[in-house]
């Protein structure tokens, strides 16, 4: 065995180099003139510290090497707890070392997502307290830092953070509308970077759902509701975040696709995240529809998986009803479909709070005159009346390996104390996790530098690369008599502008006049947002997302604005379309009318004076009525009866 052991290492010693490495506390070993972290202070080069070895042999040595408290704790995916009112949500400028030090040196926690926003270089710097904390752990094993996208324009907590300092592009509805997939690669290999430089080595993204609900609350975070426009999406975000489809590596970022599987079927647009819309609805045998974005992926070896809240309502597989329960607890969907069928050998990382209590305020929301809470969050569809370590265990049977949103590791080790689960199932999950660590480079480099962080995020040829997706995406679907592009001058000299929405003096920066009344204007510019309604209030989510009607309607003030505005002078609509708004009752009023998923005042300007074109084509149909979006079915695409304007539609000038 030793023989063995000595000759892989000396054949993995010809064909790599000497990594980087870095550390705070931990000492450096030298052998045969390679540098080793000696993470456990035990003075020798153990085959989990030795990076000549696979990952799949140094995850191997290390998990024998964990306790049955250690392998627990590697199976949570918790939250890097911030200062601040919001601390225990992660959002915040600045980590709470010591309620970090309790989750990672005291319940054994080492992934976790984080909220933070900031300066690039206090980002990497935070990044490294936490490293820091984890290296001074019996066996050092570093901290697998995740987050939501933090590109775009949308913030939702739960969904998506800040850009701050990052490059701005747009929604991944966006980069449909443009159908680019080596654009898409090369934003996922900009942000890969970026992630890295502030010590973010996980990606919980792409969003594989399709948009087959009009009225779906998520839609914005997917790549519209074609499957193969979806699944070239998804395939070059994985190659440009992971640097590459072999699997992730060493100058990589661990991308997790999700929502497995049939998310975007969800019954009358309601999501699931809250307990009135854990449904997915499915009226025949359209759910490989729904798995086709999830194939590029998997064959571009994706890191992780993150199963779906929702329970597949009338959805078959093989002929055989689905089980009634959440992704995250459906065996039938995570070991005999995921790993069975389709192969994927990565990581299943639920969705967060799945194994969370759902009391009477998860179930019914908040009583009148009260506040919703974080607290009453929970999300175990199918499964509320188990007690917590029944879900635990449903979970890890039907093929989870890490649970989203929660530190509760004790559960998992009385499960095997109890009998209701294996050691040796949970050294399955843990291998799969440790290996990712391991080809992420982290056992060798967790520390990142603060200074190139600061140099790195958000460089002017990023910001650059972002405005111009921008621009490519936004989609014209309307220009009577070629309002657009607009011309430099007017009637009386430069153009006067009336802005709505659109900060002016990025108007007097186009080189345009800004006047004070629409009756005063050349042309106006509105700015609306696709129409939505709070139909959920009593509920922490159903307060947040848009649901419902997606109609324009009088006593809307953006709308009726732009209605009293196009009385009086031609005027340019543009709709930020989180979901496939209405726009009936806006033709035939605006002269010009485009969509767009997240643009900045600058890049809008841009096409509108015609120093960039407008290229997008839209992801999805947009309905001409409430009728139309009724008649169609929740888990089909392009069923809408009688579309406004056609999925792939748009002109140019």
């Amino acid at each position: 065995m030793l023989l063995v052991l000595a000759t892989a290492v000396s054949a993995q010693a010809q064909r790599r180099a000497q990594p980087a490495i870095t550390t705070r506390n931990a000492p450096v070993l030298e052998q045969s003139g390679f540098r080793f972290r000696d993470l456990d202070r035990n003075g020798k080069v153990d085959p989990y510290e030795d990076w000549r070895l696979t990952p799949a042999a140094r995850a191997r040595d290390l998990v024998a090497r964990m306790t049955l408290e250690e392998k627990a704790g590697a199976m949570m995916h918790g939250t890097a707890r911030s200062g601040g009112p919001m601390g225990v949500a992660g959002v915040g400028a600045g980590y709470d070392s010591a309620a970090n030090r309790r989750l990672i040196a005291d319940v054994k926690v080492n992934s976790m997502i984080t909220r933070l926003g900031g300066a690039p270089a206090m980002l990497a710097a935070q990044s490294n307290v936490l490293q820091e904390i984890a290296e001074g752990t019996r066996l050092g094993i570093p901290v697998t830092i995740s987050t939501d996208p933090r590109h775009h324009f949308q913030y939702t907590i739960g969904a998506s953070v800040t850009a701050g300092r990052f490059s701005q592009w747009p929604e991944a509805l966006g980069f449909a509308a443009i159908g680019d997939a080596a654009l898409m690669r090369r934003f996922g290999d900009i942000a890969r970077r970026e992630y890295r430089a502030v010590g973010i080595q996980m990606a919980l993204s792409p969003q594989a759902d399709l948009a087959t609900e009009p009225r779906w609350s998520r839609i914005n975070g997917t790549f519209g509701e074609d499957a193969d426009l979806a699944g070239r999406m998804v395939t070059a975000y994985v190659e440009g975040f992971q640097h590459g489809r072999s699997g992730v590596d060493s100058g990589g970022v661990l991308t997790v696709v999700k929502h497995w599987v049939g998310y975007g079927a969800a019954k009358e647009g309601l999501d699931s995240h809250n307990s009135y819309g854990r449904y997915a609805s499915y009226s025949g045998a359209t759910l490989d529809y729904h798995v086709k974005p999830f194939l590029g992926a998997l064959a571009a070896h994706v890191g992780g998986v993150m199963p779906t809240y929702s329970i597949l309502q009338g959805a078959t597989w093989r002929g055989r009803p689905i089980e009634a329960v959440g992704a995250g607890y459906n065996r039938q969907l995570l070991t005999d479909m995921l790993r069975g069928q389709y192969g994927f050998r990565g990581i299943i990382v639920t969705d967060w709070g799945i194994t969370n209590d759902c009391g009477e305020r998860c179930r019914a929301g908040a009583p009148a005159g009260e506040r919703p809470s974080f607290a009453d969050v929970a999300m175990p569809w199918g499964v509320e009346d188990l007690p917590k370590r029944g879900r635990f265990v449903k979970a890890v049977k039907a093929g989870v390996d890490q649970f989203g949103g929660t530190e509760d590791a004790p559960v998992l080790v009385e499960a095997v104390k109890a009998g209701e689960l294996t050691e040796a199932r949970l050294d399955e999950s843990v291998r799969r996790i440790m290996e990712q660590k391991f080809a992420l480079g982290l056992f060798e480099r967790p520390f990142v530098d603060a200074n190139a962080a600061a140099a790195t995020v958000g460089t002017d040829a990023f910001r650059a690369a972002g405005l111009d997706a921008q621009k490519r995406s936004l989609v014209l679907l309307e220009n009577d008599g070629a309002l657009l592009p607009l011309k430099a001058t007017g009637a009386n000299g430069a153009l006067r502008v009336y802005a709505v929405g659109v900060d002016t003096g990025a108007v007097r920066r186009a080189g345009w006049t800004v006047a004070a009344d629409p009756s005063q204007a050349d042309v106006a510019i509105v700015r609306l947002e696709a129409p939505f309604q709070t139909l959920h209030p009593a509920y922490v989510f159903g307060a947040m997302q848009h649901e419902g009607d997606l109609g324009f309607h009088e006593g809307m003030k953006g709308y009726d604005e732009a209605m009293r505005v196009s009385a009086q002078v031609p005027t340019v609509v543009t709709v930020y379309l989180d979901r496939p708004a209405i726009l009936t009752p806006l033709k035939g009023k605006a002269r010009a009318i485009l969509a767009n998923f997240g643009v900045s005042d600058e890049a809008l300007l841009d096409v509108l004076a015609g120093r960039a074109k407008p290229q997008g084509k839209l992801p999805f149909d947009l309905p001409t009525s409430m009728d139309d979006v009724a008649a169609q079915k929740p888990d089909v695409a392009h069923d809408l009866p009688h579309p406004l304007y056609r999925f792939g539609f748009g002109k140019s000038y």
